[in-house]
């Protein structure tokens, strides 16, 4: 039990590390928000390897160390930690990758997308910048996922998701 804690921990560390990293090199600045397709490859990579807890934690200290840093915007939190969660869950129940990238897509996409809302009026914007948001959210996701989804693919098929 012990190892299994310490395996999950290490990789929400590293994936962690590397989505801030990799976030800081690959992005799309729009409006009030920046895109990050990054974020969502790892989240269905967290949610295949860890689970949704640690997934959802990796999601959290990436949104917090990117806003740290200056290059992510309170955005980042509902969309990541809504995405990651759902994905983690579907995917304990379900045992496919797919429908884990599929609810990456939803969660962030979809759900993320619209828990924004109250995050556009807390920080007085106009609330058209909905109409921007939830595709980039969507396009970002889709984006994210389908590489995720692949790469799973492949390491599944060589047996290395054991």
């Amino acid at each position: 039990m012990k190892d299994n804690q310490t395996r999950k921990l290490t990789l929400t560390a590293i994936m962690t590390a590397l989505n801030v990293v990799l976030s800081q090199i690959i992005y799309v600045p729009i409006g009030p928000i920046k895109a990050f397709p990054v974020q969502h490859f790892i989240n269905v990579l967290s949610a295949v390897l860890v689970g949704p807890w640690y997934g959802l934690a990796q999601a959290f200290l990436t949104s917090v160390i990117r806003l740290m840093f200056g290059t992510a915007t309170p955005f980042a939190f509902p969309g990541s930690m809504i995405g990651v969660l759902l994905a983690g869950f579907l995917y304990q129940r379900y045992r496919k990758i797919g429908i884990a990238a599929i609810g990456e897509v939803i969660g962030t996409g979809i759900i993320g997308s619209l828990a924004t809302i109250p995050l556009i009026y807390m920080l007085n914007l106009d609330i058209s910048k909905f109409y921007v948001i939830a595709p980039l959210f969507l396009a970002s996701t889709l984006v994210g996922s389908i590489i995720a989804y692949i790469l799973l693919l492949a390491l599944n098929r060589r047996n290395l998701l054991k």
